[in-house]
């Protein structure tokens, strides 16, 4: 009988790389093209510590132990050691995020959307009289009179930084409305309900964001004056401004109680405004990088 012949063995070939998967790598890198990597991956922290605190937190930030009281950071069980009444640095710095992220995000929302109101409706002389006023001091005056809160430091620092968005915006919306795509709306009969909506607000959602990154940082650095002042977020609860004011006494003896929360402070600064700059980079035609 003759031998049935052995089949010969497939030779695999790999699969070519789909034009839809490269065209969203170059999607992603033409989108990320100069972007702050480290600032963005910093927010990324920032947020994700302000959604997880409890998950990412190793103890509880406002529990007390007096028998571990100002340990230097290390890699014992307390990486970046502990305060005056032994309460875990890191864990008091994960919580504080979510406090800094919370009315830094909250406020810019605020003074956004109060500024973008004011500048449709054309109140330019109350902008020009708000920016007259000392912010610091008028929150500081505002904050003592309502009481130490989160909602109410998330409602003054938006009540009062909302006149840099009326300014930009106001600017924005004049220019917009005599382009020629406004121009044939009114011609067409449109309302003016109808072109703020369709025609103004759409081109105007850039500049919104980009403002608002940069309102971020200023509204953390508010907040943390606010809680040194013990004026912000009311104690116990973790603050990094609060962490700040409570690290005075022991600036000599232990240094990494005002230290840690400082470079929070700048970090998270820093990354709101280095990420605010390529934003306007970004979606700013006239000063895109071709």
């Amino acid at each position: 009988m003759a031998r049935s012949a052995t089949p010969a063995p497939e030779l695999v070939l790999p699969q070519p790389v789909t034009a839809h998967s490269t065209g969203l790598v170059a999607w992603g890198r033409s989108v990320l093209r100069g972007a702050p990597v480290f600032s963005l991956c910093f927010l990324i922290l920032a947020i994700a510590c302000a959604l997880g605190a409890p998950l990412l937190a190793s103890y509880d930030p406002i529990e007390t132990n007096r028998a571990q009281t100002l340990l230097p950071p290390g890699l014992s069980a307390h990486l970046l050691g502990t305060d005056h009444l032994g309460r875990d640095i890191l864990s008091r710095l994960v919580y504080g995020a979510r406090i800094s992220v919370t009315v830094g995000f909250l406020a810019a929302f605020v003074s956004g959307t109060v500024g973008t109101l004011i500048a449709v409706v054309v109140l330019m002389r109350l902008t020009d009289a708000f920016l007259a006023l000392p912010f610091l001091m008028v929150a500081v005056l505002v904050v003592s009179l309502l009481g130490p809160s989160l909602v109410n430091v998330v409602l003054v620092i938006g009540l009062l930084r909302w006149m840099t968005y009326a300014r930009t915006i106001r600017s924005e919306v004049l220019r917009l409305t005599e382009m020629d795509f406004v121009r044939l709306a009114r011609a067409a009969g449109a309302r003016p309900r109808r072109i703020i909506m369709q025609h103004i607000l759409p081109n105007i959602v850039n500049t919104l964001l980009v403002l608002g990154t940069l309102e971020v940082g200023s509204a953390v650095i508010t907040e943390a004056s606010l809680s040194f002042l013990g004026l912000g977020v009311p104690r116990p609860l973790p603050s990094w401004g609060t962490m700040l004011a409570e690290s005075q006494t022991y600036v000599f003896t232990a240094w990494w109680l005002p230290v840690f929360p400082g470079i929070a402070i700048t970090l998270l600064v820093m990354a709101s405004n280095l990420t605010g700059d390529w934003l306007r980079d970004r979606l700013d035609p006239t000063r895109r990088q071709l």
